[in-house]
């Protein structure tokens, strides 16, 4: 395990029915290939070493002898190899047959583990050759001219860096009470599971559906291989299926009735998997009393040049493009529902809200306008508030003034340019000073206004600030940081834009649909400096803070996992290292300086999280501090920051 990550491999090697010699040196060539690409486990299908479909073979001697002579040359010839091997194999125990999994490395058998459901109905007939574990009497037996255990009790092999990995065989995964399951309440962080599920119509789709349940079930990874060209096509077909999940994301899989060997090889990510674990008290009560065998591995991985095999989404917030429609819906009526039950709750029929011409406040109006829509209210009950200052420019007031007139709501304009200089003079500011007091103090006005209002007209005011302002501080305290309900709180900058854009492309008038593509378009800007000579916006946010894709990156993974910024800039620069239709590229010194400002913005200003106002929680990550979040104000960041210096 490197940073964190596991490489992990499942084979689908090329077999010939009772040919072990043949099927050894078939299975030695995939391992050799899963160490050469860097594999810790290479995980190979159901009764690999003989085939599946031996039937009535079975009850052969020299089979069951064959066999075991194969996988001990086969032990041998990979005892240079780091690369921890599971191959399936029937094991004769006494006066019972075991279908098993034999678990190698490094010339060591390091365990042997028996198949506990045995499938005997349609199709399969594994009765009649096998014996299941609930027949087996713990027993230690010479395999293969090594000692190892056979026992009916859950078996948990660990790796020399720490990583823990179990075995279940094929219908043990359908079974209502998998092994996995057990193996993954006793610790195991994988499953491996070798299997021999042969192709029926719709049958592949609810093998995919069952792995991706149980590894999410149980935040687990799960490598599953099964049996593919070579089998006995008599009755069935087997297809091949090399499939590698975590935590019921599908990682990796191969192409089926392939007629050549395939191996799939990813990396599992072991960190995210037990950070999961630890914060989901079910899971952890779940654990009470399940223990299991441990078995150690012998000899250490060497160190060896370690590159990701996974894709990282660069952006963790926003839906992909197939689900997109589906799931902006679902944030949309999130924020609706909640903005819906507090208004009915205090029985009010207005909310006021400023409106900038920005992304993020167009977002609020558009939750409120179906609201109120959902709700059966006058829109005309939204009072919306532009409130132009020393930084506005025209092209954000028009969008402003444009979106309230086209959405019909009320419009308000109250310019604050004289307040606040009355202000600065009441305080004894200079004006020419375009310092923090300069820009909060127009951040406050605004504020002030909105709640004065909100109670002149008897609504609530309705916040318009997101999760990635939250994180970074990017907010005045009790300016634009308060409202009474804030409904894009648990909304990242990236995923805004996105809903935007989804309503305009939903929006049957093409004059609101032209308004909110320019809003889009819009640099990101509080607009509290003054513009430039041609008008245009000159405080840029992320000329200040830095690009939002690469601190909602971090955001997600630090808040989701706990990951360190070590591992946060490994992440990230695999994410983002070329442009992409997703996501722009950045360098590595883009990436560790806006990383070191994350991680210090964010542990500076968590005195501004800590009195949030309420608002909806939309998905996994919310940084409120009713729920989510709960963080001293005064923690220090230095070893975060430490680690960043040392990157």
């Amino acid at each position: 395990m490197q940073h964190g990550y596991i490489k992990v491999a499942a084979a689908i090697p090329a077999v010939k029915v009772a040919d072990c010699h043949f099927n050894a040196q078939q299975t030695e060539a995939q391992i050799l290939q899963a160490e050469e690409q860097g594999a810790e486990i290479v995980v190979f299908p159901e009764l690999g070493i003989t085939g599946y479909t031996c039937q009535d073979l079975f009850a052969q001697q020299l089979l069951i002898e064959q066999a075991e002579v194969a996988v001990r040359s086969l032990v041998a010839n990979t005892k240079a190899l780091d690369v921890i091997s599971v191959v399936g194999v029937p094991v004769a125990v006494d006066s019972i047959l075991l279908n098993c999994a034999v678990v190698f490395q490094r010339g060591h058998i390091l365990g042997i583990v028996p198949k506990t459901y045995l499938p005997n109905y349609s199709e399969f007939y594994e009765k009649r050759w096998f014996a299941s574990t609930h027949h087996l009497n713990d027993t230690s037996i010479c395999y293969a001219g090594q000692e190892a255990l056979l026992t009916a009790q859950s078996q948990i092999f660990v790796t020399a860096d720490g990583v823990k990995f179990g075995v279940e065989i094929c219908e043990d995964v359908w079974a209502p009470n998998p092994p996995g399951t057990y193996l993954a309440l006793a610790g195991a962080d994988i499953v491996c599971n070798l299997s021999a599920s042969d192709e029926l119509i719709g049958k592949h789709n609810y093998l995919k559906s069952l792995l991706a349940q149980q590894s999410a079930r149980t935040m687990a990874g799960y490598v599953y291989s099964g049996c593919g060209f070579g089998e006995s096509t008599q009755d069935l077909v087997y297809g091949g299926n090399a499939m590698v999940y975590e935590n019921g994301k599908l990682l990796a899989q191969n192409q089926r009735f392939v007629f050549e060997p395939q191996l799939v090889v990813t990396d599992i990510d072991i960190f995210k998997l037990r950070a999961e674990r630890r914060t989901n008290s079910t899971y952890v009560n779940a654990q009470h009393g399940h223990t299991a065998l441990l078995h150690k591995t012998f000899e250490p991985i060497h160190n060896r040049p370690f590159a990701l095999q996974r894709a990282i989404n660069p952006l963790p917030f926003v839906p992909l493009n197939e689900v997109m429609h589906d799931s902006c819906e679902e944030i949309f009526n999130i924020q609706v529902s909640g903005l819906a039950q507090r208004l009915k709750h205090i029985h009010a029929s207005k909310v006021v809200l400023g409106i900038s011409g920005g992304l993020d406040s167009t977002l609020a109006l558009l939750v409120c306008v179906r609201t109120f829509d959902k709700l059966g209210l006058s829109r005309k009950g939204i009072v919306g508030v532009t409130m132009p200052g020393f930084g506005t420019t025209n092209r954000t007031y028009r969008n402003a003034i444009d979106l309230m007139r086209q959405l019909g709501i009320t419009t308000r304009e109250i310019n604050i340019a004289k307040s606040v200089t009355q202000h600065f003079e009441d305080i004894g500011h200079d004006m020419a000073v375009h310092d923090v007091v300069y820009e909060n103090g127009q951040a406050r006005e605004r504020t002030q206004i909105l709640m004065d209002l909100g109670n002149k007209e008897g609504g609530i005011v309705v916040g318009t600030g997101d999760l990635s302002e939250l994180a970074l501080g990017w907010a005045t305290y009790n300016g634009d940081h308060m409202s009474m309900y804030a409904v894009n709180v648990s909304i990242p900058k990236t995923l805004i834009r996105h809903l935007v854009r989804h309503v305009a492309q939903t929006m049957h008038n093409d004059e609101t649909r032209t308004t909110l593509y320019d809003i889009i378009d819009t640099p990101i800007s509080p607009e509290l400096i003054p513009a430039d000579e041609a008008g245009n916006i000159k405080q840029k946010t992320e000329d200040l803070v830095g690009p939002y894709e690469l601190h909602d990156f971090f955001i997600y993974h630090f808040l989701r996992h706990g990951f360190t910024p070590q591992r946060l800039y490994l992440m990230a620069r695999h994410a983002f290292a070329a442009p992409q239709q997703r996501a722009n590229q950045y360098t590595d010194d883009e990436i560790k300086h806006w990383l070191r400002v994350f991680m210090r913005r964010f542990f500076t200003q968590q005195f501004k999280r800590s009195c949030l106002p309420d608002g909806p929680k939309v998905g996994s990550v919310s940084l409120s501090p009713r729920g989510d979040w709960r963080m001293p104000s005064d923690a220090t960041a230095q070893m975060w920051l430490d680690q960043c210096d040392k990157l």
